[in-house]
């Protein structure tokens, strides 16, 4: 494992350099090639794609890149206030951390003392579902994130794409919410496949392959032997799921969309069985009629 990263940290390091370097090329290539094919196809109106702005500050910076350390440094002393701020937070959250973990079994405890105690037993068996689905999706989650990161910067790389490890980690990471990494990752891995390879029609059906790959074998097989039907969602609850938690709430709502479907799952089921094992369903006569 730490040859690994010993062999993947330098490489990502130059992609990213590299992705620095060629920033006010992309711009440019999109400005003056790709977005008037798109502008001249669709119609739209001349200044739509406007960016002289973005490509000016890259510029600007170009040439101030310098130590990452030393810029994050100077921006922190900036203001005292906030350097302050952070090296409190910096010694509060281990010690939280520690005396929340010390003192966990206590805290429930307590908290279990004052339930209702017809209630117990039952409450603390729907907290218990709750916490393993949770656990379970967020454990199936960031398993299935590592193996889309693994796949699409494989793939990416053996197409021959120049930022392929770069562009397949970031698919990765995005895949912490469905669908968002195939989109982020498929789009700006054509950008970088077309502003590299040009024309050739090859390497761009091979970028396209190797996010339906991917695509389908985490529908196929990272997904459901990841995380399956332990959260319970059907693949129509999970795309509701997220489309209302964006509407309602934005990108927050999007992370937060299938945990809190999955609990809501699991408040439905516990409900279903109550009403399974009422006299409502059994269909009990009421004994004054």
């Amino acid at each position: 494992m730490m040859a690994l990263l010993l062999v993947l940290v330098p490489m990502l390091a130059k992609q990213l350099f590299r992705l620095y370097e060629l920033a006010p090329q992309i711009l440019d290539w999109l400005q003056h090639s790709a977005l008037p094919w798109v502008q001249a196809k669709f119609g739209l109106a001349d200044g739509f794609w406007k960016f002289d702005k973005i490509k000016a500050a890259i510029s600007e910076h170009m040439g101030q890149a310098g130590d990452i350390v030393s810029v994050v440094l100077s921006q922190a002393t900036a203001s005292s206030l906030a350097l302050i701020g952070w090296l409190t937070n910096l010694v509060l959250i281990p010690v939280v951390c520690f005396y929340l973990l010390r003192d966990w079994d206590i805290m429930t405890g307590k908290i279990r003392g004052l339930l209702p105690r017809q209630r117990e037993g039952q409450i603390v068996k729907l907290a218990g579902e709750c916490h393993e689905v949770l656990g379970a999706f967020i454990r199936g989650q960031l398993l299935v994130m590592v193996g889309l990161g693994v796949i699409y910067a494989a793939g990416l790389m053996l197409v021959g794409l120049e930022l392929g490890l770069l562009i397949g980690v970031i698919a990765g990471l995005a895949a912490i919410v469905p669908y968002m990494g195939f989109v982020i990752g498929i789009g700006s891995a054509l950008v970088a496949g077309l502003f590299q390879f040009g024309g050739d029609l090859y390497p761009m059906m091979g970028i396209v392959a190797v996010f339906m790959i991917g695509q389908a074998l985490e529908g196929m097989v990272l997904t459901p032997l990841l995380v399956g039907d332990r959260i319970g969602l059907h693949p129509v609850a999970v795309i509701f799921a997220i489309l209302a938690g964006g509407e309602l709430f934005g990108f927050t709502g999007i992370l937060l969309a299938l945990p809190v479907a999955a609990v809501i799952m699991v408040l439905v089921r516990h409900m279903h069985d109550v009403y399974k094992d009422s006299e409502i369903y059994a269909g009990a006569e009421d004994p004054e009629l």
